[in-house]
């Protein structure tokens, strides 16, 4: 709108923001709008154009921006035209005209003149397809327009109440996503395919195509990928080449806007190209790249910078430009002059801070600070001030938040991750998680107002943390259904929650029971509030009321009026409650709660409302919805005034910051210190030179400008005379110039004296002509009025004669008019007199009907009364009937109930009977079975008694056995810690021989390489002493050649042995060093091994107590199987005596059971001992192998070798 104010769509409204000032206003738009979709401005700036849906009907509105609250000037509507909403809007230079075209393919282009609502023309647009539709006016004329959409681009001109097109379409048709006006003649156009075209008055003038760009950084990693690859196989290369190229998607053309200098276009996600006007074959020529900047508090920064722009404006000076994005962000960029543009690529910066993106699920505020924490499915957490309407913290994760709370200090939060919930610190410019609790997709949290506790919503259970030790304290179960709202009282000791399943729970947070409830199944309930005494529950859910909750059931209902509640928040005064909407909107209403449609409304919002508010001080209302916007309300009273807080709050200022962050800052600090005493001193430095360098060349123009002054003195001179003798020269031509006027002045003035005399005399013949011409003109005057007068007395004359005449025609007339009066009156009273006559016998004949109706409606009273006393007598019995035929129903329904118990009591019985039979037939082979196993039983007597016996032998060997495998066990210990000894000396032997071994390698690979540098020395000396044998002859060089020999081998020997010498006594310190350094080594493993060695004994002690109480166990089941063996022997006893007393009779009683328990414990007891004996005969055997393993080899380790007793144990559990 200006240079400062940007304006755009907000909610169901528009939004001026000023950029510097950082204020908000907000343009509502009409009652029950559902969002706007289509914006403009008018060239003058003073009008809004807004396409809208109002209760599902489109609707046009045009708002005068001047006055400070926008004002709604006209709203358009056209019955003829059918209803669909309006995708683009344009004004038209002089601001009259708005055209408006609607979305293809049964598009329409219209034309309004707004001012007077009426339309004055309209066009169906046939498209192929669906797509993006654009209108615009031309920049100067107002009947042209152009729309362009998919396989179209069409030029309208308005003549006589008519749009009639201009051009006609060749070629191909394309699909035009965008265009706009470069002049009065030239459209630039863009298309999906990445093509810009130029069309000058419709037909095609320029084509190109624009390239998919990709941002710097990408062509920097591209750079080094193929450094690397050029490196690396030829077939690679190819290879990535390709995955390249199919990374790389089209190019589109999807915003263009035209400025001064050219155009700007967006046509790669993220990017912005700057056209300029060239004189060349190109007609516009790329000038620069803008991008997206990187989000680097975005879960994907890469992504952040890749978004598509669908708006491109520019301020009325042309200083910035403002994109907007599918995201819906928006982003500035100050247009520099081209001088300023040396880089190629420049980067936007947010218009004024990062927006929501996707619905927002949380909302909450704290105490201590003036900010709310929102967090929405686009991943992203935003902390936002609500005083100085900023954005304070962002940022972005890689799961969805679905809930967020404050802490009471505003120094922590709590989020409700899809993974986890997230307890996170708010710092001075980051989030930091601090703590993490494995509570999934938690959709409720919420910090108490004392801040100690929090809870959170895991699945149907609300789980209650302490916030300082991070326990879980408590876990309220209860809910059946998924729990939408928690909300804590005053004092923290009340908790209340809400699902989906409508029940509305009240719990104790100190005993962690449920007080009260209140449950209704037929709402789903979405939000509840608490008043500030926690006696009051305002719940909302799907049942379109406002329910007002206290003592466990529903005290008042308010009805929504065709509205869903989604929201609702109460004043900490307890005054007003506010309630959120299905639609967006905002109610406000007095407590006690109205019954009638008693609350303000306000437009707000384009989706439901997720989250409501209020602050502490009760002077802000807070809302966030599904499309993604907050909204910031001032609470007036009805006076007009803002509400007055008792106190004034006083927010704190501190804020949370890493002890790393410090640090790196106060290191960054010191170097940046260092770093400007270094430039300080490099700048003065800089400054003495450019000191030392001023003063030379102030002395040059100093010298210099005395030599100009020199000369310029001796021109001033020459230029003073050539001064003088002119003014003489112009002296000399005065004087005669001044003569020759003097002579010229003279004759003008003789010459213009007879002229003068001449004009008088002229004076003089005209004066007397004029006194002719007068008196001529008089004496005509004089006839013309003689004439007048004869004319005006015949038509006096005329019109009296005339005037009589009609005079006598009229009081004819009257004479008429009177006898026809007459005869009219005599008519009159004739007429008035039969009416009357006729009025009375209708009276007469009327009045005897309605005796006659009167008579015949008292009978009916009458013949009614009887009927209905008769009624009431049939309603009655009618009653009495129905009431009998109900209790005859009961009774038959209880009949039916009864007969058919008594029918399932029957099958039950029948069912009993047989299975009471089956079981008589089971017992009877049953004691048939025990019969033979009496005599099975008596058989197998002798063989137990003999086994007993056995048993005793065997368990006086085993106890034998045992003492002799304690005394083998002990004896292995001993051999155990002997071997271990040797172990670890043979270890130390080794250690030790190793390192010689590395000594003795080092020494000889150093022996040989004496060896190899005394070779090599010897043969440089000898090629040295042959070449000085070629010098026999010549004693003099000869000399000074073994002098050389001398000084080259024999001194340099001698350093060689001193040096060889100091590093022996080095190496020889070293070694002593190194052969300390291993003793240390192996002193601190032989301590680890005996801590090993330790452990493995007490292992092994232990494992023999285990053996023991094994041992003690076979002992107790031994005694326990004598036990049994003795109660066996006194079973057959009896059963012997049984028997002989039963042989009389053929069918003997049923044995006792306890006959066949016993039976099978003595079976048990068998197989037990067996066991036993197997397990001996193995642990033997196990002994005497190791035994001879330890005999035969030392321990390979440390450790002791475990006793394999899983085969013991196995056989036990058989």
């Amino acid at each position: 709108l200006e240079d400062q104010v940007v304006l755009h769509a907000a909610g169901t409204g528009c939004l001026r923001l000023h950029l510097e000032q950082k204020w908000h206003k907000f343009i509502p738009g009409t009652e029950k709008s559902r969002g706007v979709q289509a914006l403009a401005v008018s060239p003058n700036r003073r009008y809004l154009a807004v396409s809208e849906t109002v209760a599902e009907q489109p609707s046009l509105t045009v708002y005068e921006l001047s006055p400070v609250p926008a004002r709604r000037r006209r709203t358009l509507a056209s019955a003829g035209l059918p209803a669909r909403e309006a995708v683009s809007l344009a004004f038209s230079p002089d601001c009259r005209y708005l055209a408006a075209a609607t979305a293809p393919p049964e598009g329409h282009l219209t034309y309004w003149l707004w001012e007077k609502q009426r339309l004055m023309a309209a066009v169906r647009v046939e498209a192929p397809g669906s797509g993006i539709c654009q209108v615009s006016f031309s920049p100067r004329d107002n009947a042209q327009v152009c729309i362009t959409g998919n396989g179209f681009f069409k030029l309208f001109k308005y003549s006589e109440g008519t749009l009639k097109q201009m051009n006609l379409q060749k070629g191909e048709p394309q699909n035009y996503l965008c265009h706009a006006w470069l002049s009065e003649e030239e459209v630039i156009c863009g298309t999906d395919t990445g093509k810009l075209i130029l069309f000058e008055t419709g037909e095609l003038h320029w084509e190109t195509s624009v390239e998919y760009k990709k941002t710097p950084r990408e062509l920097e990693e591209d750079a080094t990928t193929e450094e690397y690859e050029s490196s690396s196989d030829v077939s690679c290369g190819l290879a990535s080449e390709d995955n390249g190229s199919q990374q790389d998607s089209l190019p589109q053309i999807s915003a263009v806007a035209a400025y001064s200098k050219g155009f700007a276009c967006s046509s790669s996600p993220g990017v912005v190209l700057l056209f300029e006007k060239t004189k060349g074959k190109e007609v516009y020529k790329e000038s620069q790249e803008i991008w997206l900047p990187r989000d680097l508090f975005s879960s994907e920064p890469k992504q952040s910078g890749r978004q598509d722009i669908i708006c491109i404006c520019f301020s009325p000076s042309e200083e910035t430009m403002v994109v907007n994005t599918k995201k819906n962000q928006l982003y500035m960029f100050t247009m520099l002059s081209t001088d300023l543009m040396k880089e190629k690529a420049a980067y936007f910066a947010y218009l004024n801070f990062p927006l929501h993106s996707a619905s927002i699920t949380g909302l909450d505020i704290c105490i201590w600070k003036p900010i709310l924490a929102t967090c929405s499915l686009d991943r992203s957490v935003r902390i936002w001030n609500y005083k100085t309407n900023t954005l304070e913290l962002y940022k972005e994760y890689r799961e969805e938040a679905y809930t967020v709370s404050l802490h009471p200090t505003g120094l922590f939060c709590l989020v409700g991750f899809s993974d986890k919930l997230r307890f996170i610190s708010l710092l001075y410019e980051d989030m930091h998680v601090f703590k993490e609790f494995a509570v999934r997709k938690c959709r409720e949290c919420s910090f108490s107002n004392g801040g100690h506790l929090f809870a959170a919503v895991n699945g149907n259970v609300i789980q209650i943390y302490s916030s300082i030790t991070f326990e879980n304290i408590n876990n309220l179960k209860g809910h059946s259904g998924k729990i939408h709202a928690i909300k804590w009282s005053a004092d923290d000791t009340k908790f209340v929650s809400c699902d989906t399943h409508g029940a509305v729970y009240e719990w104790n947070l100190l005993t962690g029971k449920r007080e009260s409830e209140c449950v209704l199944k037929s709402c789903i309930y979405s939000s509840i509030a608490l008043s500030s005494d926690a006696k009051i529950i305002f719940a909302v859910g799907s049942d379109q009321t406002l329910k007002e909750i206290s003592e466990s059931s529903i005290q008042h209902e308010v009805p929504a009026f065709g509205v869903v509640y989604t929201a609702v928040a109460v004043s900490h005064s307890g005054h007003m409650v506010f309630v959120g909407t299905s639609l967006g909107t905002i109610r406000a209403m007095k407590y006690p709660l109205p019954l009638t449609k008693d609350f303000k409304e306000y437009q707000a919002h384009a989706g439901a409302v997720t989250k409501m508010s209020v602050t502490n001080d009760d002077l802000f209302l807070l809302t966030a919805s599904e499309d993604g916007s907050i909204f910031i309300w001032k609470v007036y009273d009805k006076g007009g005034g803002i509400l007055k807080w008792e106190k004034e709050v006083e927010y704190a200022e501190e804020v949370l910051i890493m002890r790393s962050d410090i640090e790196e800052k106060s290191q960054a600090m010191l170097d940046l210190q260092i770093r400007v005493k270094e430039l300080q001193t490099e700048n003065d430095y800089h400054l003495r030179l450019k000191d030392m360098y001023c003063d030379e060349k102030i002395k040059e123009l100093e010298e210099n400008f005395t030599q100009e002054i020199g000369s310029l003195k001796t021109k001033h001179q020459i230029l003073q005379a050539e001064k003088e003798k002119q003014e003489l020269q112009h002296q000399f031509q005065l004087s005669e110039l001044m003569n020759k006027q003097a002579g010229e002045v003279q004759q003008l003035e003789s010459d213009s004296n007879q002229k003068l005399l001449m004009e008088n005399e002229k004076y003089e013949e005209l004066q007397v002509k004029s006194q002719r011409m007068q008196e001529e003109y008089e004496k005509q005057l004089h006839n013309l009025e003689e004439s007048k007068s004869r004319a005006v007395k015949e038509l006096t004359e005329y019109y009296e004669e005339k005037l009589n005449e009609k005079s006598v025609l009229l009081e004819e007339a009257k004479e008429d008019m009177r006898q026809q009066l007459q005869a009219h009156e005599e008519i009159k009273k004739q007429i008035e007199e039969d009416e009357d006559r006729e009025i009375l016998e209708i009276k007469i004949k009327y009045e005897r009907q309605l005796l006659e109706e009167k008579e015949s409606n008292l009978q009916l009273k009458g013949e009614t009364g009887v009927m209905n006393k008769r009624l009431n007598s049939l309603q009655k019995e009618l009653k009495e009937r129905n009431r009998d035929i109900e209790e005859m129903r009961l009774e038959q329904q209880k009949l039916q109930g009864i007969i058919k118990s008594l029918e399932k009591d029957m099958l039950a019985l029948k069912t009993e009977i047989q299975e009471r039979a089956d079981t008589i037939q089971d017992k009877e082979k049953h004691i048939y079975d025990l019969k033979k196993k009496n005599q099975e039983l008596e058989k197998f007597k002798f063989v137990l008694d003999y086994r007993v016996e056995e048993f005793k032998k065997q368990i006086e060997s085993r106890e034998n056995d045992i003492k002799t495998m304690k005394e083998q066990i002990c004896e292995m210990e001993g051999e155990l810690e002997r071997f271990h000894k040797e172990s670890t000396q043979l270890k130390l032997n080794i250690t030790q021989l190793q390192q010689k071994l590395k000594a003795t390698d080092r020494e000889m690979h150093r022996e040989r390489q004496k060896k190899q540098n005394m070779e090599a020395l010897i043969k440089r000396f000898k090629t040295d002493l042959h070449n000085c044998m070629g010098f026999i002859q010549d004693s003099k060089k000869m000399k000074d050649r073994i002098r050389e020999l001398y000084t080259k081998y024999v001194q340099q020997s001698d350093t060689v042995e001193t040096e060889a010498l100091d590093t022996d006594l080095q190496q020889e310190y070293m070694r002593q060093r190194e052969y300390l350094e291993r003793n240390l080594a192996a002193l601190k493993k032989k301590v680890k091994d005996q801590e090993v060695h330790q452990a493995a004994y007490m292992r092994i002690v232990q494992e023999n107590v285990s053996l023991i109480k094994e041992i003690n166990d076979l002992r107790q089941e031994l005694k326990v199987a004598h036990t049994q063996v003795h109660d066996l022997q006194s079973t057959l006893r009896l059963t012997k005596k049984k028997q002989a007393i039963q042989d009389t009779a053929p069918s003997g009683e049923l044995l006792s059971s306890p006959a066949v328990l016993r039976l099978n414990a003595e079976k048990e007891s068998e197989k037990i001992i067996e066991m036993q004996q197997l397990e001996i005969q193995y642990l033997r055997q196990q002994i005497q192998e190791k035994g001879q393993v330890l005999a035969v080899q030392p321990l390979s380790g440390g450790n002791l070798p475990k006793l394999n007793l899983e085969r013991s144990h196995k056989t036990q559990q058989q």
